[in-house]
């Protein structure tokens, strides 16, 4: 009979679910179970904060299409990695959370003044699908089949697991059954039954001008092959919501990017039929009201989570599939019926709205004139992705920073952007980085980020380093909470900031911040530091970082009253106005 801790038993669950990374910082609560993780060929990686575990198992969960597993010990492990739970909830990420818990006996209830004790699951159980503690030793296998059960179950998101101390740590006789992942959860997952097809393929084949609207459900699911198909054969635009930008490559004519905000809404305004996919139609597409869509528009909704169907749009034709399943499914019918797709018209109202694009794209452009010292944002994005290597990764975070790089950088590699669109999470882009880079250690990973967002963990820094991950941080400084500062200049004085651009520090509220010389801070951890504020030399400092292989940080100075006047600020503040429409 063979003896083992509770810990073991978990990492051996894990391994059969092909884990290969576990994201955490090592406690002695949970000795049992991350010691035992090398034994069956998972690697520990260990940030400087577990908020940066959290978002590091979300990112990692995305480039690799599969589970991503983190770890907080008791108390205040627990309540550091709370804040990334949240937003890796939000944004959909499949995370699985190992959390220890003090000794049976004194927690669960709290005994009175027991030490690091908090009601761990009850707090997680609000911002996750399921969270539950484990007993005794012997619901171990029980417990972890309902947690990876509920991984798979519906929209991704965070799973919560908690385990004593003592279940963890204490070496158990023991003869445990351990089931393959078929045996306890679906594996295949749902799609469209023949009549649905067959519908959905009659509103769209008959429709005079389809649109589909791709939400994240679509890179969740590895889907934006399939996306691409379809449209294609149906010569259907393709928008997205923020959070499914680059679904498919944006060089296809049939992908209009979200940051063309007017001429998307013309788009979905002229659709007799649009086709939703993954997306919950949210408040940033504008709950699926008028006058941004079309009120009398027929709706084909599809989504792994049934309770999003129908729930802020009408839907004609609600179908619970995998985004994956059901466009494969599509495109093989479509294929049959290929002769009854007429395109000559969709053709002609598809290159009304490109020149449209191309004519905004020109007026964007205008910022990349302008060469003045310190630079102008703009140049940012488009300098790197003309360095970068094609097709590498990009992690956007920041207030106005995340505005100017979806602005100027065009997405060519079909799910290859993170941000933390859903939740706008200042500072998940550094663990995102991390995670992405874990997932490929191969390629480099570019970061760029506000200064804002960087000073919230900057000590990650010294994580890449450790773990010889080649992120480079663009981090662009203008040194003011720049999106704030432009809303309270218009609530105090709104015609002065029209005039001026920008009031004085006298007349702002704590928005300006004093100067970390973020490539000093760099070196300071080992890694290669670059300080640019003319655009003529980010070129060269990105290509020397590059050419380290190593992290790397470039201080980029931009001008701060230009970085404030973000592109298309104006669609932005709608976003978040209730439409006038049904």
């Amino acid at each position: 009979m063979a003896e083992m801790t509770g810990g073991e038993v978990i990492a051996k669950m894990l391994s059969i679910e092909d884990v290969e990374k576990v994201f955490g910082i090592i406690d002695g609560t949970y000795f049992g179970f991350y010691s035992n993780l090398k034994k069956y060929d998972i690697d520990l990686i260990s940030p400087r904060h577990e908020t940066t575990a959290a978002h590091m198992a979300g990112a990692y969960a995305r480039v690799k299409g599969k589970l991503g597993v983190c770890m907080a010990s008791n108390g205040p492990g627990v309540a550091n990695i709370l804040p990334g739970l949240v937003v890796e909830e939000a944004e959909g990420n499949r995370v699985l959370v190992i959390t220890s818990a003090r000794r049976t006996g004194i927690m669960y209830p709290d005994r009175g003044g027991t030490y690091q004790c908090f009601n761990q699951t009850g707090v997680i159980s609000q911002i996750a699908k399921w969270s539950e503690s484990v007993p005794s030793f012997d619901r171990i296998p029980e417990m972890m089949r309902t947690a990876l059960r509920k991984c798979y179950e519906g929209r991704p998101g965070i799973v919560h697991i908690d385990i004593p101390e003592n279940i963890l740590n204490t070496k158990v006789k023991c003869d445990l059954s351990f089931w393959e992942p078929h045996q306890y959860r679906v594996t295949e997952l749902p799609g469209a039954t023949e009549n649905q097809l067959e519908a959905a393929c009659d509103l769209l084949i008959n429709a005079e001008f389809p649109v589909i609207h791709a939400g994240s459900g679509v890179i969740h699911s590895g889907a934006c092959e399939e996306l691409e198909m379809v449209a294609e054969i149906l010569q259907s635009m393709v928008t997205t919501s923020w959070a499914a930008r680059g679904a498919i490559s944006e060089t296809n004519p049939l992908m209009m990017p979200m940051i063309y905000l007017q001429t998307n809404n013309k788009i979905r305004n002229e659709a007799d039929v649009v086709l939703v996919l993954g997306s919950r139609i949210g408040e940033t597409d504008w709950w699926g009201k008028a006058p941004y869509w079309d009120a009398n528009q027929k709706m084909i909704q599809v989504d792994i989570d049934h309770g999003i169907l129908g729930a802020n749009k009408p839907a004609d034709l609600a179908i619970q599939a995998d985004i994956k399943t059901f466009l494969t499914q599509l495109y093989q019918k479509l294929q049959q019926r290929k002769e009854s797709i007429h395109t000559t018209n969709r053709k002609a109202s598809i290159q009304k709205h490109i020149s449209e694009k191309e004519k905004n794209r020109k007026k964007l452009d205008q910022h990349l004139e302008d060469f003045a010292v310190p630079m102008n944002t703009a140049h940012v994005p488009v300098i790197s992705q003309k360095v970068f290597p094609p097709g590498t990764n990009l992690v956007i975070d920041g207030g106005n920073t995340t505005i100017w790089t979806n602005f100027y950088y065009s997405v060519d590699k079909p799910g290859s952007v993170f941000s933390t669109y859903k939740f706008g999470m200042l500072g998940a882009g550094i663990g995102q980085a991390l995670g992405v880079a874990a997932a490929n250690p191969e390629r480099p990973v570019c970061c760029i980020i506000g200064d804002g967002a960087m000073g919230f963990h900057p000590q990650e820094i010294e994580t890449a380093v450790r773990n010889n991950l080649q992120i480079i941080y663009i981090v662009v400084c203008d040194r003011q909470w720049g999106m704030v500062k432009m809303n309270q200049h218009f609530a105090l004085k709104p015609i002065k900031t029209v005039l001026k651009k920008s009031l004085s520090a006298e007349e702002s509220i704590n928005t300006d911040l004093g100067e970390i010389k973020f490539d000093m801070l760099a070196e300071s951890m080992g890694a290669h530091g670059e300080h640019v504020n003319d655009p003529k030399d980010l070129k060269g400092a990105i290509e020397r970082s590059l050419m380290t292989g190593k992290c790397s940080v470039i201080q980029v100075d931009v001008d701060p009253v230009k970085h404030m006047w973000a592109p298309g600020l104006k669609y932005f503040k709608d976003m978040h106005q209730e439409p006038k429409g049904k």
